[in-house]
């Protein structure tokens, strides 16, 4: 649920800090008041593309707060606990939008990219506008629709899983008819090679650590007269620093009680004193072990030749000259088995495919049911949102020649009539804008009343007024049962049906604008219910919206 939602140089909004409460909210206001300006935020809170023309001009970046309290239950929340993310059973949201259009975003204080905002934010909130209709032409969309409103996800389950199944023997099999036969000339040289390769090439760590003797005796010469300067800078019986600092640390030792900073001077001579000494021990062993052989250093030189030379051939690196073995070793045992193994993967796919094919026909019993439940309760809506007489189907068809896919072997296919007496057709073919946003309403009651995500409605109550007014309010009030339900809208009918309504005005001022938002309770819900209605106030009009309020809280 939507708690409360912060704006800050947003559009032509400059500040403002909603709070929302659960049930069914509407906001309301004049006609460019700024009221679909909150459903933006909450988008791009959401994880919708932002650009520069979201921040208020003059303002040097836009930013969007917003708080959720979830359910135990909530795939937010699951999905908050998958990733880390969660804090105790709230969601802060936070977002902003610089002017130059760089975007960053928040979850809980931490930063997110904004594929994870994307990913919670469709836990989180619902947004339906008045095109949401445009998406049902979309196969992926209908199978959506179908499948999360059914209680069949074993059978989904089992579908992908033998569709991943086969899909990797198939892969396997196109990987091996894709290579290039082997004839006996390629052969004997793929044996050439691996032999050359097993009695010459080095592995990686050997071949590092003769890089560094290599590099350590071609240097040899200078690094022996750099090692024998520095045991001579520190041991010098006269200027050595190891002896001068021992001196030192002595002689203040014998004022070492009087003052604390002697003291401290003292101690710190005497360990630096005893890190020369030690530096003095390392350098001494270093120079013991330096061998400056002519012999080793071309015996070296020739063992890299070596490696450098195959690499060549290879057209690689020394140190992955193993894997190149590698892939030379499985090549050659393929090629004397690519016939066996095609034969293995044809028994497999068979065996798989078969399996395959009892999941997705399984799995269209339980749609072909879904899909006439969900038919007939859309259909009986459409008869309350003023389109008696409509119909709407949704039909599933089987069919075992489609190629294996994720989502089974369906087709699927939204037929729908606004109108008695003529026939169902496509979906975008034989509606209005206002029929189809109705419809739109209607499927996404019928099919996913119990949604644990906020329902945001962008004014999909447009072109539509009276009785179907009215029932569009009592669907959206019964949609935010025990959850929660916003609308933007310009509809009397439908806001006296909110629990909670919220005003939005727009006012201009020394030529700036400003919006501001009040939650309407009692006289002024009065008011502003009475301006929806006619624009004017008045007696008449007040007692209207009156009636009109009473009659909702008689209905529900």
């Amino acid at each position: 649920m939507l708690n409360f939602l912060q704006i800050r140089n947003f559009a032509i909004v400059e500040s403002l800090d909603l709070e929302f409460s659960g049930g069914f909210t509407c906001i309301t206001g004049e006609t460019g008041a700024g009221k679909s300006i909150l459903v933006d935020a909450l988008g791009l809170l959401c994880g919708n593309r932002a650009d520069t023309s979201t921040v208020r001009a003059g303002s040097d970046r836009a930013e969007l707060s917003a708080e959720f309290e979830l359910q135990e239950k909530s795939p937010a929340l699951h999905w908050l606990r998958e990733a880390d993310l969660d804090d105790g059973q709230l969601c802060l949201l936070r977002r902003t939008i610089s002017e130059t259009g760089r975007s960053r975003a928040w979850i809980n204080g931490t930063a997110v990219t904004l594929q994870q905002l994307q990913g919670l934010g469709a836990q989180l909130v619902e947004i339906h506008g008045q095109n949401e209709h445009m998406q049902l032409i979309r196969s992926r969309e209908q199978f959506r629709l179908l499948d999360e409103s059914g209680q069949y996800a074993k059978e989904i389950e089992r579908v992908r899983l033998g569709h991943g199944r086969w899909r990797e023997l198939e892969t396997e099999k196109q990987a091996l008819l894709s290579e290039t036969p082997l004839d006996a000339g390629d052969l004997d040289l793929m044996r050439y090679q691996i032999r050359e390769l097993e009695s010459a090439m080095l592995p990686a760590a050997e071949f590092t650590a003769i890089e560094t003797e290599h590099r350590l005796l071609a240097h040899g010469s200078e690094i022996l007269d750099s090692l024998n300067d520095a045991i001579s800078s520190l041991e010098d019986e006269h200027s050595g620093a190891g002896l001068q600092l021992h001196k030192a640390a002595r002689q203040l030792d014998i004022h070492a009680e009087l003052d604390k900073d002697i003291s401290m001077a003292a101690g710190l001579l005497r360990e630096s004193a005893i890190n020369c000494d030690e530096a003095l021990n390392a350098i001494q062993e270093a120079r013991s072990r330096l061998q400056l052989s002519p012999g080793r250093l071309q015996e070296l030189e020739s063992q890299l030749s070596t490696q450098h030379e195959l690499a060549r051939k290879h057209r690689t690196t020394p140190e992955q000259l193993q894997e190149v073995l590698n892939r030379l070793r499985e090549r050659l045992e393929r090629s004397g088995s690519v016939e066996a193994r095609l034969d293995e993967l044809e028994a497999r796919l068979e065996s798989e495919l078969s399996r395959f094919r009892a999941a997705a026909k399984d799995l269209n019993k339980h749609r072909m049911a879904r899909a006439a439940e969900l038919a007939k309760s859309v259909t009986d809506l459409m008869q309350e949102l003023g389109m008696k007489g409509g119909q709407f189907e949704f039909h599933v068809r089987h069919d075992d020649t489609l190629a294996p896919s994720p989502l089974g072997s369906d087709r699927l296919d939204i037929q729908v009539s606004a109108n008695p007496g003529v026939p169902p057709g496509p979906l975008q073919k034989v509606a209005s804008g206002g029929e189809l946003s109705r419809i739109s309403l209607a499927i996404k009651v019928a099919s996913n009343s119990d949604s644990s995500a906020a329902q945001v409605f962008d004014e999909v109550d447009a072109g539509i007024g009276g009785d179907t007014a009215n029932s569009v309010g009592a669907l959206l009030k019964s949609l935010s049962a025990g959850g929660q339900a916003l609308c933007v809208t310009h509809l009397a009918q439908v806001a006296v049906f909110a629990d909670q309504q919220l005003q939005v005005l727009k006012s201009s001022q020394d030529r700036e604008t400003r919006v501001e938002t009040s939650l309407l309770a009692d006289d002024a819900r009065i008011d502003e219910i009475a301006r929806m209605l006619g624009g004017r106030l008045s007696d008449q009009s007040r007692a209207h919206a009156l009636d009109l309020l009473n009659s909702a809280l008689t209905r529900h």
